[in-house]
């Protein structure tokens, strides 16, 4: 399996994972009811503080599983659901939930092929 990565939604930075040679920083991902899940050193496969990604996805469109996020990420109509953001944290500051659709930029790198 590949990796997954993003670009932070605060500052459009690639969240590279700790097996490439760009540094990694901290992330936050927040979900629409303002929880916060930390991840100071992403590995790559999705997971911030604990809490996969995908599920969150999932659980915040009132579905359950990571499989059913990973159809949401990619569907066609992917525009009608709601995502968890992903905040690069700076200066401990950790930005709220904003409401957008079609979730956070993608990494054209994967956070490693940089």
């Amino acid at each position: 399996m590949g990796f997954f990565s993003w670009n932070a939604s605060n500052t459009g930075k690639s969240i590279a994972n700790s097996y490439s040679k760009k540094r990694t920083f901290t992330v936050a991902m927040v979900d629409d009811k303002n929880n916060i899940w930390i991840e100071p050193n992403y590995e790559g496969y999705g997971e911030f503080g604990g809490k996969d990604f995908y599920e969150l996805l999932a659980q915040m469109n009132g579905l359950k599983t990571r499989e059913q996020g990973i159809d949401i990420a990619f569907c066609e109509d992917k525009d009608k659901y709601i995502y968890p953001c992903l905040y690069q944290v700076k200066d401990g500051k950790i930005p709220r939930w904003k409401h957008y659709f079609g979730g956070p930029e993608s990494c054209d790198f994967q956070g490693f092929f940089y």
